[in-house]
């Protein structure tokens, strides 16, 4: 009796465990609680023309890892756009995306790179964008594949900030830190 007692309590208690874990990950942010907030984000406006970025790169701990720039030029015809990245880093390594972005009609947007696995979903709403999307990362030899969940806040017409979490398999490997200029 004793033994299904406590076998009762651990099962119990395993889904509590479980049932607050999934709760938990629903409390994050929505991009729909930026509704309101202004400057309003038009990716289409924003990422049209030249634009600098300065970011780095913390790894869980906190300790930044790795410094760089990025010079961006995008260009849009309606809601198709390309947004060119060239990176370089503080060690002097260089490294260049070409993101393909559509605006959907209900104003998510979607977007494709070479080193990015499927699609980049975003959505959009007041100052703020979500931008989720898997990234083919080159690491000492070996491509990992690691997921990005990208949090963009326009905070007047030249700048913009952007904070990304970097995970693989649910688990936090850093956050990528970014600020946006816009002559």
């Amino acid at each position: 009796m004793a033994r299904r007692c406590a076998w009762r309590r651990s099962l119990l208690a395993a889904a509590a465990l479980a049932g607050s874990l999934v709760l938990g990950g629903c409390a994050g942010p929505q991009v729909q609680d930026y509704t309101g907030q202004t400057p309003v984000l038009d990716l289409r406006e924003y990422f049209n023309g030249e634009l600098t970025a300065h970011g780095l790169f913390t790894d869980r701990s906190g300790a930044v890892k790795r410094r760089f720039t990025v010079r961006m030029v995008g260009r849009w015809q309606g809601d198709q756009g390309v947004l060119e990245e060239d990176f370089t880093y503080s060690d002097g390594q260089t490294e260049r995306r070409v993101w393909r972005l559509s605006r959907q009609a209900d104003g998510r947007y979607v977007g494709r790179a070479d080193d990015v696995l499927g699609e980049a979903k975003g959505e959009a709403a007041g100052n703020a964008l979500r931008w989720q999307y898997t990234l083919r990362l080159p690491v000492d030899g070996t491509t990992y594949e690691v997921q990005f969940d990208d949090w963009m806040y326009l905070m007047d017409r030249q700048v913009m900030l952007n904070r990304a979490t970097m995970s693989k398999f649910g688990i936090r490997l850093g956050e990528v830190t970014l600020s946006f200029h816009k002559p």
